[in-house]
């Protein structure tokens, strides 16, 4: 790279304690501190004068300071104040607390930019503990520009970033381009069909060095602008050649052994079984699957829908489908409880089809006869968890896998399965995920999506309750139980937390509900418990011998309790909006008015504008976009589990780019170019 590999950390005259602290954030060479991009910026470019400004304004003035002195309060407190005079000559006062190195730093007569908030004191202002930099160094760093703000560490501010940016500004120029230069110039765009105008500009890109050079220095907010979209691109490129290369390298040899027609007539039979009508995204989605299945290499596709869309019925038509020509199915799922959920409605709706369930605590001998019957093809279609997975675990023709809740399950578990003859293979996921991250994250899929939720369900009632609240809230359950309903009590502990003493755990909360409601019976359900107790809990909770279940979020994916109408969730604060809106879909399930109740740890809380989106809107995909906007995408979808790098969130808010990105990336691989991918 140049001038920045004869330069290291050392030569910015640093301390030991900064280097280290450098260290811990990834930062070793000076490539690694100009690649530390901003996390924000701040818009300080429009120097104001204090005649025309306003109270409560934060504002940026150019001008001199006189009368620094150091004031020592009555509780012993020290101060530093001074007088402010503009350019036009318009005299504030200036007052640092705590900070009294400040009348070491400034002199009487000396020019310098300040940046803070005007408060009125009397008749007149005062800026309250502005930030300053002298007006007389040749570049602004803190003020009278687009300010970046970069991500902090303990004992590395923002300002020592920027102070250190500007000495190594001059490098930026040597970074490497890291993009082909038909990409930068949009000539595959172009030639591809994907720019209407043979000489749009807007499909150009960035240089590498220009883009690193306005983050960090912008010189306009269209310039910044640009310089975003680069760098996101290129990240999306990147992400988006690891997806499709895995896609190739999954459908790399082709097999006349797993192509299956599309039976019209028995799709048409098996509509007609039901005791309802399939929505328009049900028949597309099965419609999609099955022309996948029709080709020779493998489908790998994503089906996402809402809580309650009818995935499993989309799963069902197409294993009947299979089924026909002799094909045999798995659908392996996260829980056991929801292993025997399936199995059961499967069953019912393909009727007498060989439906086998293997799951940890099936019995040794009826699990051999599993395994002898998958492996000799006497079982069409098995329904399981990671016990589908094990290395005794034969199939004599699989060509169709279901995963469910895939996001769950790590991409070695999902590639186990998908090993068994390289079968066509279904992800499904409650889990609704934003169409940019989709995309992306889970690029080596096709994408189908369901819209429409089946039936006239009613709508759930969902409340932010303030703990003052709580006492109305616990009245209106006993009543709604009175009436014959069930309630879930979610929380984010299974036990006491010394460091989060003020989260209520199911242990202690179960107890204390059943003083609260001594007439009633309270059932606890966590993680830690063996997979059959779970079972016989949640058997007994949907048969109604208990009235309240306690529990963690385990409840979260495919309980099924028609009859629970309540779900209260303490906490709500600490989880995700998607995580939320999967709690919520465990109830509104049957005939009855259902209602969510979430509980926050403070009133204030209780405010939050995130939660109060929850009360507003029932759209699963919505609520997702916001919550990737708010908390970004690595843990809230599993991508890290899914084997994929973190993506930035910025990056997956314009549907644009990551449209564009993912044919660029096909574009790429359609030239069979080498590339190298870190």
């Amino acid at each position: 790279m140049g001038l920045a590999n004869e330069i290291t950390i050392r030569h910015l005259k640093t301390t030991d304690t900064y280097i280290e602290a450098l260290n811990e954030i990834g930062i070793r060479k000076i490539e690694d501190l100009i690649l530390y991009l901003p996390r924000a910026y701040e818009d300080l470019s429009q120097m104001q004068k204090l005649a025309t400004a306003q109270e409560g304004d934060k504002v940026t003035i150019r001008g001199t300071v006189s009368n620094l002195k150091l004031v020592r309060t009555r509780t012993g407190k020290k101060l530093v104040q001074a007088d402010f005079t503009d350019t036009d000559g318009t005299v504030c006062k200036v007052v640092w607390f705590n900070q009294p190195h400040i009348k070491r730093m400034l002199s009487d007569g000396e020019d310098i930019v300040l940046t803070g908030k005007l408060v009125r004191t009397g008749k007149k202002f005062t800026l309250q503990s502005p930030v300053f930099e002298s007006g007389n160094r040749e570049m602004l760093l803190h003020s009278g520009r687009i300010v970046p703000v970069y991500p902090q560490h303990d004992v590395i501010t923002t300002r020592w970033l920027r102070e250190k940016m500007a000495l190594v500004k001059n490098v930026i120029s040597d970074l490497p381009e890291t993009l082909p230069e038909e990409l930068i110039s949009g000539q595959w765009l172009v030639a591809s069909g994907q720019s209407k105008d043979q000489n749009e500009e807007s499909k150009k890109l960035m240089p590498r060095n220009e883009a690193i050079m306005q983050l960090h220095f912008p010189e306009s907010g269209e310039l910044l602008k640009q310089a975003q979209d680069r760098i996101s691109f290129e990240e999306l490129f990147n992400l988006q050649l690891i997806a499709l290369k895995r896609k190739q390298e999954w459908q790399a040899e082709s097999q006349d052994r797993i192509k299956i027609p599309m039976n019209v007539e028995l799709i048409k039979s098996f509509f007609a079984s039901l005791k309802f009508t399939p929505t328009d995204s049900q028949r597309i989605a099965i419609y999609e699957i099955l022309k996948d299945l029709e080709k020779p290499v493998p489908m790998s596709r994503l089906l996402e829908g809402d809580v309650g869309s009818g995935k499993t019925l989309v799963a069902t038509a197409v294993i009947a489908n299979v089924l026909y020509y002799n094909g045999q199915c798995a659908l392996m799922v996260p829980t056991e409880v929801l292993a025997k959920q399936h199995a059961a409605n499967i069953t019912k709706l393909l009727n007498k089809t060989c439906v086998a369930l293997l799951t940890g605590s099936t019995p040794k001998k009826e699990a051999q006869e599993i395994k002898l019957g998958l492996a000799r093809g006497t079982i069409d279609v098995v329904i399981g968890t990671h016990s589908l997975i094990q290395p005794d675990v034969k199939f004599k023709d699989l060509r169709f896998a279901v995963v469910d809740e895939q996001h769950r399950f790590g991409v070695e578990q999902r590639n186990k399965l998908k090993a068994n003859g390289s079968p066509h293979f279904l992800s499904m996921t409650a889990t609704p995920i934003p169409r940019t991250l989709a995309l992306t994250a889970y690029g080596d899929h096709d994408l189908s999506v369901l819209l429409e939720k089946p039936g006239n369900r009613k709508s759930i009632k969902t409340k932010v309750v303030s703990p003052k609240d709580r006492r109305t809230v616990e009245l209106f359950i006993d009543k709604e139980i009175e009436d014959g309903r069930q309630a879930y009590v979610i929380c984010p502990l299974i036990t006491e937390s010394d460091e989060l003493a003020e989260v209520r755990n199911v242990t202690s909360e179960a107890k204390r509900l059943k003083e609260i409601f001594p007439r009633r019976n309270i059932a606890l359900l966590h993680g830690k418990l063996t997979p059959k107790e779970k079972d016989e809990i949640m058997g007994e909770f949907k048969e109604k011998k208990s009235n309240i279940l306690v529990s963690t979020s385990v409840i979260e994916v495919g309980i099924d309790v028609p009859n629970a109408s309540i779900i209260l969730i303490e906490g709500s604060e600490r989880f995700g909006l998607s995580q939320l809106h999967q709690l919520r879909g465990r109830v509104g399930r049957g005939d009855h008015q259902s209602h969510c109740f979430l509980c926050t740890t403070d009133v204030a809380q209780a405010s939050s504008q995130r939660l109060k989106a929850m009360e507003k809107f029932t759209d699963g995909f919505y609520l997702a976009e916001v919550d990737l906007k708010l908390r970004g995408p690595g843990e809230l979808y599993g991508t890290r589990q899914s084997g994929m790098p973190e993506i930035r969130a910025s990056s997956l808010t314009n549907p644009e780019l990551v449209v564009r990105a993912r044919r660029a990336a096909e574009l790429f691989l359609d030239k069979k170019e080498a590339l190298i991918i870190n």
